[in-house]
């Protein structure tokens, strides 16, 4: 993912981290290597290609890079939709924060850091990891191991602390409502989040652009080799490059909460819950900021 700063052109020209290139640079060698032949049988055998015309292929092309442009488009607005709700989910754990600051210190701790394992156990949960391990890591919730959605389990002890709370008088009963609102936007994140995870786009569709994006790549050097001889790999690789780059950024951007270059820097973002927390609870001993390196947040 790009952050905070515009590349220069030594950069875009060499980059390598966060660019789509290593992705795609085993079918770019593929590709090489079949205009080569492309190339060397136009050559040899001039009458096999020369009524092999590039009109089609300029047809098909068209009408490939709109429906390429269609499927990244829906892909990137599933990744966009992923960062806004984990925005809202900081903003929810600030303004939970910041809504229980009358409370004594040893009724606050346990709920911010019930919010903490929260963001620790969504983001385990949306990249298949062990969810139950990264909420202990803040605090301990009954019953974890059996509760099928630990995620959830332990933001319904936070709620069920601020019920306890508000049953001893230390909090009033609309405060209590004020702090479930709260609550009810975390759960509308994970649950959100969750179908983003569980509702990829519709295979046939990505299916069918991946065969045609390969075939017209695997079949466009032999349209091109009779008229452009030597040059045909240089063009067939650049036009290999955007439909193979466009095809494996959709797959980066359908699951935007993946590991890789291109996915969201959920890392970053629950670094910044958990710093914003443990300050409002007047911590020092902060977690190091994730920085970012390049154009990757690590």
């Amino acid at each position: 993912m790009i952050v905070g700063r515009r590349a220069g052109l030594f950069e875009i020209a060499f980059a390598l981290r966060g660019s789509i290139l290593p992705s795609i640079a085993g079918r770019l060698a593929v590709l090489l290597l079949v205009s080569l032949g492309a190339v060397l049988t136009a050559q040899r055998y001039p009458a096999a290609l020369e009524r092999l015309s590039a009109l089609p292929f300029t047809l098909i092309g068209l009408s490939l890079s709109i429906f390429m442009s269609f499927r990244n488009n829906a892909c990137y607005d599933r990744w966009w939709e992923a960062r806004k709700l984990w925005g809202g989910l900081i903003i929810a754990a600030r303004s939970f924060a910041r809504q229980t600051q009358g409370l004594s210190p040893e009724a606050r701790e346990p709920l911010l850091l019930g919010l903490a394992g929260f963001a620790c156990g969504l983001a385990a949960r949306l990249r298949g990891q062990d969810e139950r391990a990264a909420i202990t890591r803040w605090r301990e919730v009954p019953n974890l191991a059996a509760a099928p959605n630990p995620t959830d389990a332990v933001l319904a002890a936070v709620g069920a602390d601020c019920a306890r709370l508000e049953g001893q008088g230390a909090v009033t009963a609309i405060h209590l409502s004020v702090l479930e609102a709260r609550l009810t936007e975390l759960s509308h994140v994970q649950a959100a989040c969750e179908r983003i995870k569980a509702t990829p786009s519709p295979f046939s569709y990505s299916l069918m652009l991946h065969r045609t994006a390969h075939v017209f790549c695997l079949l466009l050097p032999f349209a091109l080799a009779h008229a452009l001889g030597w040059w045909t790999p240089a063009l067939v690789l650049l036009i290999g490059y955007t439909f193979f780059g466009l095809d494996a950024l959709g797959d980066q951007l359908e699951d935007p909460f993946g590991l890789e270059d291109n996915d969201l820097p959920l890392d970053a973002m629950v670094r910044t819950i958990e710093r914003d927390l443990l300050f409002s609870l007047g911590r020092e001993d902060l977690p190091p900021v994730i920085e970012a390196k390049g154009y990757r947040l690590t």
